[in-house]
């Protein structure tokens, strides 16, 4: 049996472009994202810094398994706008990516096949302005733990060179790590035996470790 692929392509930064016809500036915003909050968060900044645009269409993809998107016309006719900007990430084969562009209208209609190849155009200057890479796919857990058990959790994740993505040591100490897809079931069983401080054979038997509780938050 073939081991299921973690890895797909993405774009490292934000970038931009740029495409003009018959007066109207098309001007796109690529940004890499992890979850649809950051979708609003770029929209928002978008529309701040062109507040005087006519339109700020959008299409962005997330994941590799093709279901999360959206394609958004913003008032242009439907169609013409958010679907050529998707195109675009998918003729890229990027995803985690979000792709923003905005209209200054230059006083003539470009008509429906006008449109379409505007906003294709900008769409794909901008990813052409990217520099896109090779990314492995992975969970995203976070660490709850009593501070009893912080010793056994720094240890862990010194010894198994875990990636901390964020942490916070309020009430309860909390910690974010980033985990190989295709090993993260193995990795977890081997912190749960650090922390729990048990043999590996010895960690499916175990209904919970007392004050320490992991949960998936997102795949990035």
């Amino acid at each position: 049996m073939s081991t299921p692929k973690d890895t797909y392509q993405t774009i490292r930064a934000e970038s931009s472009g740029e495409f003009r016809d018959k007066g109207s500036k098309f001007l796109a915003y690529a940004y890499p994202i992890e979850k649809e909050e950051d979708i609003e968060n770029y929209l928002a900044e978008v529309r701040k810094l062109h507040q005087k645009a006519r339109h700020h269409c959008y299409g962005w993809r997330l994941g590799t398994d093709g279901n999360a998107f959206r394609a958004n016309d913003d008032g242009e006719p439907s169609g013409t706008a958010g679907r050529p900007i998707l195109g675009q990430i998918d003729s890229f084969e990027v995803t985690n990516v979000i792709i923003i562009v905005v209209r200054y209208f230059g006083g003539t209609l470009l008509g429906t096949s006008g449109l379409i190849n505007a906003y294709k155009t900008a769409a794909a200057t901008a990813l052409d302005a990217a520099d896109i890479y090779e990314r492995v796919l992975e969970d995203v857990y976070r660490l709850t733990f009593d501070y009893s058990n912080l010793p056994q959790v720094m240890t862990a994740v010194s010894k198994l060179n875990l990636q901390v993505v964020q942490q916070d040591f309020g009430h309860t100490g909390q910690m974010d790590i980033a985990l190989r897809q295709s090993e993260a079931q193995s990795t977890l069983q081997q912190l749960k035996a650090l922390v729990a401080e048990v043999y590996l054979e010895e960690v499916d038997a175990l209904e919970s470790i007392e004050g320490f509780d992991i949960t998936l938050q997102y795949t990035r």
